[in-house]
């Protein structure tokens, strides 16, 4: 089997501060990356930011700043951000970079001498944010489909990219690999809407603005966005460089990663051009929907915003980080309320999880002064039937995570959680020590421990601090035992001591407090 997992995110387009639908699609590929990893997989995940275009050089005159001076800035609050949110990437790339700069620009003259770019004149209705040309039909309400902002009218001389050329091979490549786009109904919408109707040919230079990359052979072009950003995936490995090792190691990409509003992007004009590079494509581009609030779309205008460190650094990083893959299934758009956050934060992390395993350390460090018991016999019919049902538990995680559904997937966890809980209420530890049954009140502890020890390593990939937290706290030293691996069958805890006083992973908060400081930092610009 191949045991390699290259993720990567969409690279971000630095022109303002991130918000927490970014954090989502970042903190899904990290995610991933450690969920394969603790499978044995060795694991290469990438991220960035996209820092070339119209935009960013009118952001940055605006600010009183050249553009590099503010991508500089930008990259380096992104990169501390997600360290603030626990992301392991590999990489971090700007389009800023010069090995990225000569790779676009041996493309782009690949592409020329192939026939597949054309000098042409370019007339269409652009949107400047999207950096994006539509046709008149494909505008919603007469603003642009992907962010519903004014477009205007603008004409230039350009270079255009072939894409009719290739309609027909990516429509077989969609029919021959149906797993290639989840969701699969994210595949129907590029046929029916863009590729059925007609594939324009793609603008990818532009003249009226010069923060980009140059076409090495007309100087006055600068290469438009997407053949720039989209070559990230392959330029950040070593693509067309004198070290490409990376790249040989890793590419295909198996798991790309984007939002909705990039989509068209990813699933028509990026398979499109490696197949022009006779390039492998991605195995899987997975396409998440947004986060919303309940009176709609995130906006500054609405004081409806909410950015990542105002929680990471209020309720912690894994409490965020919880909330954002519990609340967001990829399919659909998810909603963000502070009443939502700060129930599932009671209920989901302190009242759950935090509780089972204070519990568990108090009546361990009670009953067999803090020694956890190894099973002298065979287990009886309530353990036997909490084995199998934990087993069922994990075996469902397994199938829903490695079928992207990522939030239904957390939902199992809690639900072995909630039947670890009901264990507690159906083998009475108290009740047995009351009455001397020993045996079976070493069974209900070291069930319990064992089954916190599983808990642990399902939520690791999630929530990596709190896994830790609780293998601390139950005395699980072994690294084997920490291991996907380890998961099915019941092992034999040997010499395992839980700590002398059990330490609450999640404290309850005050619900209405809570809810109002959320607010005010939604409001706050």
């Amino acid at each position: 089997m191949d045991k390699k997992f290259y993720v990567t995110t969409p690279i971000y387009y630095p022109s303002g501060k991130f918000h927490i639908g970014t954090a989502y699609t970042t903190v899904l590929a990290d995610t991933y990356k450690k969920y394969k990893q603790l499978k044995g997989y060795d694991t290469f995940m990438l991220t960035g930011t996209d820092e070339h275009g119209q935009k960013i050089q009118t952001v940055a005159e605006k600010n009183g700043k050249t553009p590099q001076e503010h991508v500089d800035e930008m990259a380096e609050q992104a990169k501390e951000l997600w360290k603030k949110m626990d992301i392991r990437y590999d990489y971090f790339i700007r389009t800023t970079e010069p090995r990225h700069k000569e790779v676009v620009q041996k493309i782009f003259e690949y592409y020329l001498e192939k026939g597949d770019i054309y000098k042409g004149t370019y007339e269409g209705l652009y949107c400047m944010p999207c950096e994006s040309y539509f046709t008149e039909s494909q505008l919603v309400d007469g603003k642009c489909p992907d962010c519903g902002r004014e477009v205007k009218l603008m004409k230039e001389e350009a270079y255009f990219f072939n894409m009719k050329k290739y309609a027909d091979k990516l429509l077989k490549y969609y029919d021959e690999h149906p797993d290639f786009i989840q969701p699969e109904y994210r595949k129907t919408e590029m046929i029916n809407n863009f590729i059925k109707p007609g594939l324009e040919d793609l603008c990818v230079t532009r003249t009226s603005f010069d923060w980009g990359i140059k076409v090495e052979s007309d100087q006055k072009h600068v290469v438009y966005v997407w053949l720039d950003a989209l070559t990230n995936y392959l330029t950040a490995l070593g693509y067309k460089q004198d070290d490409d090792t990376l790249f040989q190691k890793y590419w295909p990409a198996d798991l790309q990663i984007i939002g909705k509003d990039i989509a068209r992007f990813h699933l028509i004009y990026w398979p499109i051009f490696l197949m022009a590079l006779d390039l492998p494509l991605p195995k899987k581009i997975l396409v998440h929907n947004w986060i919303m609030m309940k009176d709609g779309k995130m906006s500054k205008s609405k004081g409806n915003v909410i950015y990542p460190e105002t929680l990471v650094e209020r309720y912690g990083v894994d409490a965020t980080r919880y909330f954002l893959l519990r609340e967001l299934p990829v399919a659909q758009d998810g909603i963000f309320s502070p009443e939502e956050f700060v129930e599932r934060y009671n209920f989901d992390l302190c009242n759950d999880l935090s509780n089972l395993l204070n519990r568990t350390v108090s009546m361990v460090n009670k009953y067999f002064e803090g020694n956890v018991p190894s099973i002298s016999t065979q287990a009886n019919d309530v353990d036997k039937q909490f084995e199998e049902t934990t087993k069922e538990h994990i075996a469902k995680f397994e199938k829903l995570i490695d079928n992207f559904e990522i939030a239904d997937s957390l939902k199992e966890i809690w639900q072995l959680i909630a039947r670890t809980n009901k264990y507690i209420d159906e083998t009475t530890p108290w009740q047995l020590a009351k009455e001397e049954e020993t045996e079976k009140l070493e069974s209900s502890m070291y069930h319990l421990i064992e089954n916190l020890r599983k808990i642990a390593i399902l939520i690791k990939p999630f929530m990596n601090d709190t896994a830790e937290n609780i293998l601390r706290q139950i005395g699980v030293k072994d690294e084997k035992l920490k291991t996907c691996d380890s998961l099915k069958e019941y092992q034999k805890l040997e010499n395992v001591k839980v700590i002398e006083k059990g330490e609450p992973i999640f404290m309850r908060l005050n619900a209405e407090e809570e809810i109002n400081y959320i607010k005010d930092m939604m409001k706050a610009k």
